[in-house]
């Protein structure tokens, strides 16, 4: 059997406009971080492989766990969001959005596009981003024992898709509740992937740490 536990990077820069922006942690993420590595040092801190993306704050989200990175694999680096939705917004007249609220209701509309291929000129096509998602899962289900996966929202919500069947719609919705530094747990068994736990952030759930509970 293999057990795959999916973490979402701690909280970035909420205010970026651009990826190279976005990658990196703030102080929140970080702390986030921390109180994730002691929740599992307290419970089963032990993995056999450690496997984030290439992105800054993916690795330094499991560097701040306490954990110390086996692999890095490019096929768990995020999709480019900023670039695809300027390129929506450049040729589709569909604006960028400028609050979580606004953020909700145009993510379904990048996925829709990007899916049907309706947006030019940007770093990766919505098929490649799905295939590569599909590979790396399929690479993991391979390998045995426990292993922490530190990745990002995206990855996530794709894993979710191909795991659930979903469409689009349902993708976004599970893409929007992901929280930062969340975990997602895996088990691939009887030559099936099974979903355990979504989104949990036991390492959140004190009231003195409501606060922290973020998404963006």
């Amino acid at each position: 059997m293999t057990e795959i536990i999916l973490v979402r990077h701690g909280q970035a820069n909420s205010r970026a406009k651009d990826e190279a922006s976005y990658d990196k942690l703030s102080d929140l993420g970080h702390q986030q971080a921390a109180w994730l590595g002691a929740h599992m040092a307290d419970t089963n801190p032990h993995f056999d492989r450690v496997i984030t993306g290439t992105l800054h704050r993916q690795a330094d989200t499991a560097r701040s766990m306490g954990y110390t990175i086996t692999q890095q694999d490019a096929r768990l680096d995020e999709l480019n969001y900023f670039d695809i939705a300027q390129a929506m917004e450049t040729q589709l007249g569909i604006p960028f959005p400028s609050s979580p609220a606004a953020y909700a209701s145009h993510l379904p509309q990048l996925l829709d596009n990007w899916e049907r291929d309706q947006i030019n000129d940007i770093p990766e096509l919505f098929a490649s981003f799905s295939t590569r998602v599909r590979d790396m899962l399929d690479a993991l289900c391979n390998l045995d024992g426990r292993i922490l996966v530190v990745t990002s929202g995206g990855v996530i919500g794709m894993i979710m898709r191909h795991t659930l069947q979903l469409e689009n719609a349902g993708t976004a919705r599970m893409m929007l509740q992901i929280m930062n530094s969340s975990m997602h747990r895996l088990e691939y068994v009887h030559d099936q992937l099974m979903i355990g736990t979504f989104n949990a952030t036991p390492h959140l759930d004190t009231p003195d740490r409501s606060h922290a509970r973020t998404h963006v």
